[in-house]
């Protein structure tokens, strides 16, 4: 144990150096009530005729592509609309965008949805500039490597920060894996932010979704990887996030709560595109492969459990977190500071009715969740304290219905 964590924190450290002196583009940011009309003039700029729109059933059948689609249509630009994305989005849904892509003729994507229509438009748009390899050789790092067409990103949630991150998730359903895919040049050219397209979303959604933006902020921060950048980023989301989603989930009409959870979900996607995530990603990951539990739901439940498992490893980074979300003015111990953080965690899920297990969870499957888990996390995840398989499966009898 003590050499594979010798080398896990020799890997760390070196990417933290690459962090450092590597520059990290941005997408350019579109908000505001006419976002869309922005949107529309900036594809002008560029030049495209086409654009495919990637995005689900769901999201069509509700009518929340009908301003975007007007809009285009006025401007003049073209559009065709690939639906069929899954909650988590599948290796056939890459491929049947991609060649949606190509049968009509598009010059660029829009990702119009959650993560899933995103994630599936990225590597969709990964396989255009890279035909010949498929989707399971682009897991993993710096795999593409290859400007793709122009990419333009719209949230229909507060979540996933997908619109600003180079990383995509999607899942095979031969192994019930979920595969991730991180590149920079799956970073969105233009994020663009309307939160009058959240104004519906259920209570639910709202609620695990927010929950989703706010690990990715704890998890970035806490992680090896908190460069300056990155805390500045994670402190913004966190303090968004924890004022506002009470407000979003018990009165989604309200456009302020709104509009500063679609910022926090923004920054927090800043702060773990630069410092990555830790094992609540890598255990929710696996639970959506085999079971196809929404990903913010597994985050929203593990998420208290995992920081408790790294113990005093977090508890100072915790506590100032803690202080810098508004939370808490001050604490005298870093130990106390933390403890109050994770409870308000707790607190938080209970407040919108998120469950304290995985009911689909099942003791069979704990060996193999905790074994993937284990494999995804590390050595690529710069976690506080490094766990191992028997930790985790720990962790899962936690979140097992009893």
């Amino acid at each position: 144990m003590f050499i594979k964590k010798f080398f896990y924190r020799l890997r760390h450290i070196a990417f933290l150096g690459i962090i450092k002196i590597t520059p990290c583009p941005n997408p350019d940011l579109i908000s505001g009530e006419d976002a869309l009309e922005q949107l529309a003039k900036r594809i002008q700029k560029d030049g495209l005729k086409k654009v495919l729109i990637v995005t689900d059933e769901n999201l069509v059948k509700i009518g929340l592509l009908d301003n975007i689609k007007t809009i285009l249509g006025e401007a003049k630009i073209e559009f065709a609309v690939y639906m069929d994305v899954k909650p988590n989005p599948t290796i056939e849904n890459v491929e049947n965008a991609r060649q949606m892509y190509l049968d009509e003729g598009c010059q660029g994507f829009i990702g119009f949805g959650g993560g899933s229509p995103m994630d599936c438009a990225k590597v969709a748009a990964a396989r255009i500039v890279k035909p010949n390899k498929s989707v399971v050789e682009m897991r993993g790092i710096f795999k593409i490597l290859k400007k793709l067409p122009p990419f333009y990103a719209i949230p229909t949630t507060s979540g996933t920060g997908s619109e600003t991150t180079f990383a995509a998730v999607i899942a095979n359903p031969e192994t019930h894996e979920k595969m991730a895919v991180v590149d920079m040049v799956l970073m969105p050219h233009v994020a663009v932010l309307v939160p009058n397209l959240t104004l519906g979303l259920p209570p639910f959604i709202t609620a695990t979704t927010g929950m989703d933006a706010l690990t990715h902020a704890i998890e970035a921060y806490i992680g090896w990887h908190d460069i300056k950048k990155v805390r500045g980023y994670a402190e913004k989301a966190t303090k968004l996030i924890f004022e506002n989603i009470e407000e979003a989930y018990s009165n989604g009409t309200n456009k302020e709560a709104r509009n500063n959870m679609a910022f926090g979900s923004f920054y927090a996607g800043m702060a773990f595109t630069r410092a990555s995530v830790g094992y609540v990603h890598a255990i929710a990951h696996n639970l959506g492969g085999l079971y196809d539990v929404p990903h913010g739901l597994a985050n929203a439940v593990l998420l208290p459990y995992v920081l408790k498992a790294f113990g005093e490893k977090a508890h100072k980074k915790l506590a100032n977190l803690a202080v810098a979300g508004g939370l808490i003015s001050s604490y005298s111990t870093p130990k106390e500071g933390a403890e109050i953080f994770i409870q308000k965690v707790r607190d938080l899920n209970k407040k919108m009715d998120i469950p304290s297990f995985i009911k689909e969870l099942q003791e069979k499957d704990m060996d193999l969740i905790a074994e993937r888990a284990d494999e995804e996390g590390n050595s690529a995840y710069p976690v506080p304290k490094i766990l191992f398989k028997s930790d985790f499966i720990e962790i899962l009898q936690l979140i097992k219905e009893q």
